[in-house]
């Protein structure tokens, strides 16, 4: 097929983009003029890769992306937990999915995978992970991103009712770890941690995969998956405390892991809660922090099923970062 890529540069998109091309389709990838320099290696990368510049909010770059196109991928989406406001995440994790029905409508594109997250459906025990059917639940239904983010999933679901002749697939990836990672994002947690001889970690876990498998159910899912499903994307669940250790157990270093109490954690987020009505700027807040006290495990066995998901082993995902981080 001939796709359009949105939200190409960052870690998912990166690992999308390769995928798409090793399957043998065609690329349009969209991205704002400002990320030249981090992309410039993508030009002339591939006969099967044209890139366009402007913004996902402008509708006539968004068309002229995607004129030509038999479907759409949409990685793109506001993560960054500092931001003061719900309506700062908006246009990209809701209104674009409005602007993409709009776009498939008018260019008769019928195919459309976007990228959510598995915030967006109730975690639950390690003996029992949940599965697409959990309801959302604290803390991340109190959470700017992952509320944005469900209501850019009600938007597409009501698509999905308008047009029982499309194919519309929502992805909720867990926490992704690998290659290609430019910012960083989720490896910042791993740098955290990396060669630190006393290390003390957060009560919380995570179900972490790689970042190469999300990308393979991704662009299966073009072809792949029931119209309307929701399909986590999740992998190995693991305490922040296991992450580390299987951490420094790849990198090869010893260190020494305590417990972080979630009563500091909590009194950080008061601090950070005052700094943020004062204008200022900060990632802690008590919506967050409390994130980092929950285990957020889940089943990813409709994945597997439907999308033919890989299950690389996280030891690998690890040492996938380090060994990009390190050459770059």
């Amino acid at each position: 097929m001939k796709v359009l890529l949105l939200g190409g540069n960052g870690l998912l998109g990166h690992n999308v983009l390769k995928q798409l091309l090793q399957q043998g389709h065609e690329v349009h990838a969209l991205l704002r003029s400002s990320l030249d320099k981090e992309t410039s290696t993508w030009e002339g990368m591939s006969d099967r890769f044209t890139l366009f510049h402007g913004s996902l909010l402008d509708d006539a770059a968004l068309q002229a992306a995607a004129e030509g196109c038999d479907a759409i991928i949409n990685c793109a989406g506001v993560t960054d937990m500092s931001l003061l406001r719900y309506d700062d995440y908006l246009p990209v994790n809701r209104d674009l999915c409005d602007r993409l029905v709009q776009l498939m409508e008018r260019l008769h594109i019928t195919r459309l995978v976007h990228t959510s997250t598995a915030n967006t459906i109730g975690f639950s025990t390690p003996s029992q992970p949940a599965d697409e059917q959990a309801p959302m639940q604290p803390p991340f239904s109190r959470s700017y991103y992952g509320l944005s983010k469900r209501e850019g999933e009600n938007v597409l679901l009501e698509a999905v009712r308008q047009h029982p002749e499309w194919h519309i697939v929502i992805v909720n990836p867990g926490f992704m770890v690998g290659a290609y990672d430019m910012k960083p994002s989720s490896g910042t947690l791993l740098l955290t941690g990396y060669r630190k001889s006393l290390m003390v970690a957060p009560r919380g876990g995570k179900s972490f995969v790689h970042v190469a498998d999300a990308a393979v159910a991704i662009v299966n899912a073009l072809d792949r998956g029931a119209h309307g499903n929701r399909y986590l994307l999740t992998g190995q669940n693991l305490s922040l405390r296991q992450f580390y250790q299987l951490q420094a157990q790849v990198c090869g270093y010893r260190q020494w892991l305590l417990p972080l109490p979630n009563a500091v954690l909590a009194v950080a987020g008061w601090c950070g809660d005052l700094l943020r009505l004062c204008g200022l700027r900060t990632q802690l807040s008590t919506r967050n922090v409390r994130q980092l006290m929950v285990r957020e495990y889940y089943d990813n066995a409709s994945a597997h099923t439907a999308l033919a998901m890989p299950e690389t082993p996280i030891a690998q995902a690890i040492s996938d970062f380090f060994a990009w981080y390190q050459s770059k």
